[in-house]
C-alpha cells in the first residue's frame, strides 16, 4: 500500500493531475473535478440508472472523453461513479458494453464504453465481456438524429456473439431517448439472457 501511494506522488510529480472537464490544476493526490467544476455536477437519482446528469462540466468531460482523444479519462470517470456501480454489487454476473461499430471504434482509436465497463466490473468483481454483443450495422450516431428515428436506426443493430450467464449489466455512456439500450437488451434477452440492467455514466434529463 506506501509502494502505491508513493508511485502515486511521483506520477504527481510527472503529470500533475488535472480537472477531466477544464484541464485546471488539482491538488496533489486529486481526482476527477477542480472544485469549481464539481460544484456544478448533479448525481442522478432513481430510474434509469445512472451515475450522474449530463450537462455542464460532466458532459465537457464527457465530450473530451468520447471525441476528443481523451482515454485517459476513462479511469478518471469511472471512478467518479464507482459510488453508483457499486449499488448493484450483487446484482450482477457480468459487465457488457454497448459496443461500436468496429469502423468506428478505429477511427476514434479505442471504445470509450468497453473502458468503463472493464474498470466497473473491477469495482464489482465480477467478469467483463466487452465484446460479447456486437454492432452489425454501422449505424449514424444517435447525436444526429432526431428523436422519431432514433428507435429505428438502431433496431435489430446489435447481436449477441457469446453466451452469458443470467444477469447482465449494461453499460453505455451517455442516455439520451434510452433507444440504443433498449435495442440491444432486446438482443441480450433473446439469446436467453433473464436480466439486463442498464446503467450510464450520465443521462439526458426531459
Amino acid at each position: 500500500m506506501r509502494a502505491r501511494a508513493i508511485l502515486g506522488g511521483l506520477l504527481d510529480l510527472v503529470a500533475p493531475p488535472a480537472c477531466a472537464a477544464c484541464d485546471a490544476p488539482l491538488a496533489p493526490g486529486g481526482e476527477g473535478l477542480c472544485a469549481p467544476c464539481g460544484a456544478l455536477v448533479e448525481r442522478a437519482d432513481g430510474a434509469p440508472r445512472a451515475a450522474f446528469l449530463y450537462g455542464g462540466p460532466l458532459a465537457d468531460a464527457v465530450r473530451r472523453f468520447k471525441y476528443g482523444g481523451r482515454s485517459e479519462l476513462a479511469p478518471v470517470l469511472a471512478r467518479m461513479a464507482r459510488p453508483a456501480v457499486l449499488e448493484l454489487a450483487g446484482r450482477v454476473d457480468v459487465v457488457v458494453s454497448v459496443p461500436l461499430h468496429p469502423r468506428r471504434e478505429r477511427a476514434r482509436g479505442y471504445d470509450q464504453t468497453a473502458l468503463l465497463a472493464r474498470a466497473w466490473a473491477r469495482a464489482l468483481a465480477v467478469p467483463c465481456r466487452a465484446r460479447a454483443l456486437g454492432r452489425v450495422r454501422d449505424t449514424p450516431p444517435q447525436a444526429s438524429l432526431d428523436v422519431g428515428a432514433r428507435d429505428a436506426n438502431v433496431r435489430a443493430a446489435f447481436r449477441v456473439l457469446a453466451s452469458l450467464p443470467p444477469r447482465v449489466l449494461l453499460v453505455d455512456d451517455v442516455r439520451t431517448t434510452g433507444a440504443t439500450l433498449a435495442a440491444c437488451g432486446e438482443a441480450l434477452l433473446a439469446a436467453g439472457v433473464v436480466e439486463v440492467h442498464p446503467f450510464v455514466l450520465a443521462r439526458v434529463e426531459g
